[in-house]
């Protein structure tokens, strides 16, 4: 086995936003990248297996920290988003995260992938190896004395990812942005799905994920409604109370505010 800290990009992509989704922006479900033997369009060769990733995501998820989200790999930049959320399946790894769509940056590539998901609509990562190996399409490890080696499958036994970046060209047509869209659409009305993803997403049941977004969705109306100050609360139902406490219970508890200010924004 290999040791040797390498770090390259991985140009992988696909088409990406549906008509529909295009009238939403800020958050981003992708396919970041795919398991088994696979070459790219550019000729190199990858077999990605998950337990490397799997260990990597959980080291990372520990630090507390997003991973940056750049266009075309210009870590040399301002990063345009953030990766938030990892998941792993037989088939490969997704990810979660945001354009900084309150950013001229961010805000100019939404707008450009809204406009043309065919010419920037997919992901690439970039990782890193401190350990890999050379195997075959399945999956076993080569010699390197073998005269075959030189077109072996590049895999990483230790590493992961320094960064996931938008990109315009593509290389594994399986890793595609999936979702593009935010609390907000393109008329300003609440998308009370993705309030409730929020929700769901920090904690709470679909019951009262589900409640707290329909709430809040009135106390957006009522803003909106008036620009006098209001003196009372606007009424609700015993039931609605009742939830409406318990929400605010498990709010306060998991700084939900917080992060649902971010989503709103972003």
């Amino acid at each position: 086995m290999a040791k040797d800290v390498k770090f390259f990009y991985e140009r992988e992509v696909a088409l990406g936003v549906s008509a529909d989704e295009a009238e939403m922006c800020g958050t981003i479900e992708a396919v970041l990248t795919t398991w088994g033997a696979r070459e790219g369009a550019d000729g190199r060769r990858f077999n990605y297996q998950p337990e490397a990733f799997k260990e990597w995501a959980a080291g990372y998820a520990e630090m507390g920290k997003p991973l940056p989200m750049y266009f075309q790999h210009n870590d040399e930049s301002l990063p345009v988003g953030e990766w938030t959320m990892f998941e792993f399946d037989d088939v490969g790894m997704s990810g979660k995260g945001r354009l900084f769509t309150n950013t001229t940056v961010g805000r100019d590539l939404y707008t450009i992938m809204k406009e043309s998901p065919n010419m920037v609509g997919g992901v690439s990562v970039g990782a890193y190896a401190d350990e890999y190996q050379m195997v075959n399409a399945n999956n076993e490890v080569m010699n390197p004395l073998d005269p075959a080696y030189d077109e072996g499958y590049f895999q990483i036994t230790k590493g992961g990812l320094r960064e996931v970046s938008i990109v315009m060209n593509p290389n594994n047509p399986e890793a595609n942005i999936n979702k593009l869209e935010n609390v907000y659409r393109a008329d300003g009305t609440i998308n009370l799905k993705e309030v409730e993803s929020v929700l769901r997403d920090a904690g709470l049941t679909k019951m009262h994920a589900t409640a707290a977004s329909s709430i809040f969705n009135k106390v957006m109306k009522l803003r909106d409604a008036t620009n006098e100050t209001v003196e009372t609360p606007p009424s609700l139902s015993e039931s609605d109370a009742a939830v409406n406490e318990t929400i605010l219970a498990e709010l306060n508890k998991r700084e939900l505010l917080k992060q649902l200010n971010k989503r709103i924004k972003g």
